[in-house]
């Protein structure tokens, strides 16, 4: 009866997921600014998506917001960098059976975050200056600490931060 009533709840999830438009058949939202454009591929299809069992998908434009804006810090006027964020599995899961009226996110060693994104660098002339594809990882983010203090996104927002500085250097002050 246990089992039936979770399929049922996945169901329920999934269907009103489906109704909101953001996470099922929609391309992706794209944050654009003068030096940065960032859009999220096939969200239905992203591992998180099929961890957290209905929880609200506004996180999604709040990550490639924050792309856009912190990388605006790092391309170089007359540049311009487009990034597509393919998957993502944020960190910690929200466990169903410890339900108590909202989603509660559990962060543990074994829930790590994690973003797959491409992106490619392009001169004011059109050339590709650089291109590629990244698998953000950080399997030590809990024993770190966040730049981000407690703010939402936090891991993921130092996976997107140390990506950013390799790629591309540090920013500018």
């Amino acid at each position: 009866m246990t089992t039936m009533r979770t399929t049922l709840r996945h169901i329920c999830c999934a269907l009103m997921l489906a109704a909101t438009g953001v996470a099922f058949g929609e391309p992706g939202a794209t944050v654009s600014t003068d030096k940065v454009e960032v859009s999220y591929r096939n969200p239905a299809g992203f591992t998180e998506m099929g961890r957290s069992f209905g929880a609200r998908t506004d996180w999604l434009d709040d990550l490639s917001s924050y792309v856009a804006k912190r990388a605006a810090r790092s391309v170089h006027r007359g540049e311009r960098l487009v990034v597509t964020i393919t998957d993502v599995q944020r960190a910690g899961m929200i466990e169903p059976w410890r339900h108590s009226g909202t989603d509660l996110r559990v962060v543990r060693e074994t829930t790590p975050p994690r973003i797959d994104l491409s992106f490619q660098l392009v001169a004011a002339n059109g050339a590709v200056l650089k291109e590629g594809l990244r698998q953000l990882r950080d399997a030590t983010f809990l024993t770190r600490g966040s730049r981000h203090g407690g703010q939402p996104l936090s891991y993921e927002k130092n996976l997107i931060d140390d990506w950013l500085r390799k790629d591309f250097g540090p920013p500018p002050r």
